[in-house]
């Protein structure tokens, strides 16, 4: 709405959302809202934007040009899907919280105390980050994860599981290797007959996208919402961002879902364009980051096609980068406290410039300097 104002859109603009809430960030839920309860609002003027906002109101589905929702139907000449992405939850009668909303973020921070014994279902970004929190709250912090390492799914094995001994050294239980068959009141049943006994147990295993009420809608769903290098759906008008878009990626040969910050900001810019008869290609170079256990992990690029993984500087050590390569060129890296690194690499990967590996190998020499 905002890049639409900007860019001279004088027409009528209705938000509609599901949460009874005016828009947040949400990378601060899991880091300063659950350690420091900080307000996450954009604080958004809806008056000066002349933006009619309905909180409250859940999108239901599609009948033609019009948008339906739990309070009536809307038209439209130009619909933005940004419905975001639900957590998964995990079979079993016992209660289990998530993290997706800043309610339940504020839900969590209250929970927190010493001698609270925790468990945290999935070592992934914000399993890694809930038990950050929780346990310099003085929890008991016990984290299950089915893969062999924690990250395993965003980084791969080798990668993540250079992360162990951070959990270790916060005082962390991580047990590695253990699929969760319920949540059952008073803990976890696992696995092969195993008990994990818990006060609180929160769920962080990943997200689906949140596009169900759109199914009989005519929109082409896949992992989320398809939509082409300009964001447009298979449906005149309609335009999808954020986490419940699948774009096509030319940078990439193939089609992405980015469930991170940087993608929900620079999506709508696209979007506003052409929703105004621009032509303008969404095809970014994903970013992401992570605070877990006292580092600054970031992430740009995206490297399932990798063939080759390779370290610059120790990994042992306290500060390094990962960088995956697909023949000769970076596609991705992971920086841990390499600020610098990440940057370079960030522009080296969108330069599609070929990299030397000696170069790009050497702490010493800087990572914008290996391109070949």
């Amino acid at each position: 709405m905002q890049a639409l104002r900007e860019r001279g859109y004088a027409g009528r603009v209705t938000l509609i959302g599901a949460e009874n809430r005016p828009p947040y960030d949400r990378p601060p839920l899991s880091k300063k809202v659950l350690t420091d309860g900080v307000d996450p609002s954009l604080h958004a003027d809806f008056a000066s934007l002349g933006v009619d906002f309905r909180p409250a109101e859940t999108a239901t589905g599609l009948d033609g040009t019009s948008l339906l929702t739990t309070h009536g139907a809307y038209p439209w000449d130009s619909l933005v899907v940004a419905t975001g992405a639900a957590p998964v939850a995990l079979p079993g009668p016992g209660p289990q919280r998530f993290l997706r909303t800043l309610d339940d973020a504020l839900a969590l921070r209250a929970l927190f105390r010493p001698g609270l014994r925790l468990a945290i279902i999935g070592a992934g970004w914000i399993g890694a980050e809930l038990a950050t929190a929780a346990a310099s709250a003085g929890c008991q912090v016990t984290v299950v994860e089915a893969g062999p390492a924690p990250l395993a799914a965003a980084l791969g094995a080798q990668a993540g599981a250079l992360t162990v001994p951070w959990y270790q050294r916060a005082g962390v239980e991580l047990r590695t290797g253990t699929a969760v068959e319920s949540v059952e009141s008073g803990g976890l049943a696992l696995a092969g007959g195993g008990w994990l006994a818990a006060d609180e147990v929160v769920t962080a295993v990943g997200v689906r996208p949140a596009v169900g009420w759109l199914s009989g809608s005519g929109l082409e769903l896949g992992n989320g919402v398809a939509v082409d290098s300009g964001l447009r759906a298979s449906v005149p008008g309609v335009y999808a961002a954020g986490d419940c878009a699948e774009f096509e990626s030319v940078r990439f040969g193939r089609r992405l879902r980015v469930e991170h910050w940087d993608n929900a900001l620079r999506a709508p810019e696209v979007a506003a364009a052409n929703i105004l008869g621009g032509a303008e290609v969404y095809d970014p170079v994903p970013y992401f980051w992570s605070e877990q256990f006292g580092r600054m992990l970031q992430y740009a690029g995206h490297h399932d096609s990798a063939h080759r993984l390779l370290w610059r500087g120790d990994p042992e050590a306290a500060t390094w980068t990962a960088c995956w390569l697909s023949s000769a060129r970076l596609t991705a890296a992971l920086t841990v406290d390499s600020p610098r690194d990440l940057l370079q690499a960030r522009r080296l990967i969108a330069s599609g410039a070929e990299v030397d590996i000696t170069r790009l190998t050497d702490p010493a020499i800087p990572l914008r300097d290996s391109a070949a």
